[in-house]
């Protein structure tokens, strides 16, 4: 079974670019979770590791590098755990593969994926450092306040928001807040106010 893993880090983003090949595929397994969560505690990932257990996957298909995962660490021990299944990756814009057609790794693409991976680190440490210094200047400049001490936020408008649904349908179906955090890439504390507020109007 050739599977098509496609992921996006919140509920209102697109997949249609990764899905542009998608009929070449016999399963198309989609994430909407953070790429900081290990690929196989993701609800996608534990599918495709059920699909290994069966001995029914035979590749799989990602868009690129990224989709994979976002820590470094995360994506080699994932690759590593389908090399040694003799499972490979193939990595679609990139044109890159984890296997090659005598079952042996790949040691190109190993070189490539540990470069773009630390890149990609590094391009992440770069944007948070911008936000917290482009804080910092606001705050100096008194142009960030945040919420006003005091206000509160509409209980209709803030379970109406597409995150705070989800959370909330999951939460209904019995999922812990950190599996709903997870899931949903909301943060602990927002899914705990979520759990709060939309189970105590029942």
């Amino acid at each position: 079974m050739k599977a098509l893993y496609v992921r996006v880090s919140s509920l209102d983003q697109k997949t249609d670019r990764q899905r542009l090949q998608e009929d070449d595929f016999d399963l198309v397994i989609e994430d909407k979770c953070s790429g900081s969560i290990a690929f196989f505690e993701r609800e996608g990932g534990k599918e495709i590791l059920n699909l290994i257990k069966n001995g029914v996957l035979t590749s799989l298909n990602v868009w690129q590098i990224d989709r994979l995962g976002r820590d470094l660490r995360d994506i080699i021990n994932t690759i590593h755990f389908f090399t040694e299944k003799q499972i490979p990756i193939h990595f679609i814009s990139q044109g890159l593969t984890t296997i090659d057609k005598n079952g042996n790794e790949n040691s190109i693409t190993k070189m490539i994926i540990s470069i773009l991976g630390v890149v990609g680190e590094m391009e992440r440490n770069q944007i948070r450092e911008r936000q917290m210094e482009g804080i910092r200047i606001a705050k100096m400049k008194g142009k960030f306040l945040g919420r006003k001490v005091g206000s509160k936020e509409d209980t209709l408008k803030f379970l109406s928001k597409e995150k705070n649904k989800k959370a909330l349908e999951l939460l209904k179906k019995g999922y812990k807040i950190v599996e709903v955090a997870k899931i949903t890439g909301l943060h602990y504390n927002s899914v705990s106010k979520v759990k709060k507020i939309g189970l105590s109007e029942e």
